[in-house]
């Protein structure tokens, strides 16, 4: 599964560049991590946002047409929904989401960083 990577730039640069924003494959996409949580990403050519199980749900409260539930594995992620083309076709839409996804992985606890496996 590929991932649209022109999007995923315009992710990347909305969350700028610092030291607590890493980026991963993930879901057959790609996740960006603060401070080790995820905070969202690109599937295909829809970006996923984090957003916490209140969050989430008030976001899909708006009936937005461009926010649907994530259920990537078929069953439904409360915490996570999906910014579909329709919305993140607008920069200020996108921006104001992916600030929203940022701002919650922000306030969940640092996760220590994972020492590296060493190969034998």
């Amino acid at each position: 599964m590929a991932y649209d990577e022109t999007l995923a730039a315009r992710v990347q640069d909305l969350l700028g560049d610092s030291d607590d924003l890493t980026s991963r494959k993930m879901f057959g996409g790609i996740a960006y991590m603060i401070n080790g949580n995820m905070a969202c990403g690109v599937i295909d050519e829809r970006v996923m946002l984090r957003l916490g199980n209140e969050g989430a749900a008030a976001a899909l409260q708006k009936k937005e047409s461009y926010l649907s539930p994530m259920d990537f594995t078929g069953k439904t992620m409360n915490s996570m929904v999906y910014l579909d083309d329709d919305g993140h076709e607008s920069d200020a839409i996108l921006a104001t989401w992916v600030n929203e996804a940022a701002t919650f992985a922000r306030s969940l606890p640092k996760k220590p960083k994972k020492p590296k496996k060493v190969k034998k």
